[in-house]
């Protein structure tokens, strides 16, 4: 499928009606939907065509900080960033929800936005999220792209994922901290802890060796949270699909918000490709 034939509709039965969308005056709409009874806030940009990329958001965190790189892409595709449940502005359900949730999540939004295939672009913990949707229903999603992907036996033990986590501080941009901070604090420790046991329990490996897309990932040399290029490019050989390796050497883990108009380029360029070879990507 070429990545220019499937637009956004306006409104989908997911939208709540007492609740109408708030338009900016920079192309991008923010919208609440209803999804399995809890509301969620998400971004959509009202320009551009094709198959529309949908940002997953990280660890504790909102899907404010994808939108330095969603913007840069808003100018060619349509562009989705949705706070999931119990993350940013969007309602907390019960209890903090799994990654087989998360993801179950993630195709609500799809379903709410009546996007029939889409581009999954997650960052962290929104990897394995897009990895779970693109493992239990592969025909939604029509390519995946992998941002410093966390989770699974690189982020055991706790203490050693919690060491990685303190580093990547010292790694990130200053302007970073504004953004996060806020949303960490809104998550809670007790939350945190409970979500990064079930991150580093997630078969990450498992999931990217049998994913059944074409699959882009984009790696920061600086990251501390992440295997080296060099075994991710392992991984990317035992692969049965089209598994491409990017590297941006002065990146830590958030490179969509560090480093945007580098990643946008990375995935601009994947994206234009009707049919990537494995390999390195840029």
């Amino acid at each position: 499928m070429d990545c220019h034939d499937t637009a956004v509709p306006a409104r989908g039965p997911g939208r709540t009606w007492d609740d109408p969308a708030v338009r900016t005056d920079d192309g991008w709409v923010t919208e609440h939907l209803l999804i399995g009874g809890t509301r969620v806030d998400c971004r959509r940009s009202t320009r551009g065509d094709g198959v529309p990329i949908v940002h997953v958001h990280g660890f504790a965190i909102s899907g404010t900080y994808l939108l330095p790189t969603a913007r840069i892409l808003a100018d060619r595709w349509v562009n989705v960033v949705p706070d999931l449940p119990g993350y940013g502005r969007s309602q907390r359900p019960g209890r903090v929800l799994d990654i087989p949730q998360l993801g179950e999540a993630l195709v609500g939004v799809l379903d709410a936005l009546e996007i029939e295939k889409a581009v999954l672009l997650g960052n962290s913990m929104g990897c394995p999220v897009s990895l779970e949707v693109a493992h239990a229903a592969p025909e939604r999603v029509h390519r995946l792209v992998l941002v410093s992907p966390a989770g699974g036996v690189q982020n055991q033990p706790l203490a050693r994922a919690l060491g990685q986590l303190g580093k990547d501080m010292f790694l990130e941009s200053p302007r970073m901290f504004p953004v996060a901070v806020p949303d960490y604090l809104r998550f809670g420790p007790v939350n945190g802890l409970r979500l990064f046991g079930e991150l580093a329990r997630y078969p990450s490996l498992e999931r990217l060796v049998h994913v059944q897309v074409p699959t882009l990932a984009v790696l920061g040399r600086r990251d501390p949270l992440i295997p080296t290029p060099e075994r991710v490019r392992e991984v990317a050989a035992m692969s049965p699909v089209h598994l491409s390796v990017a590297v941006i050497d002065a990146a830590a883990h958030a490179v969509n918000f560090s480093h945007p108009d580098e990643l946008a380029a990375v995935v601009g360029a994947w994206l234009d490709d009707p049919d990537p070879a494995p390999g390195r990507a840029g």
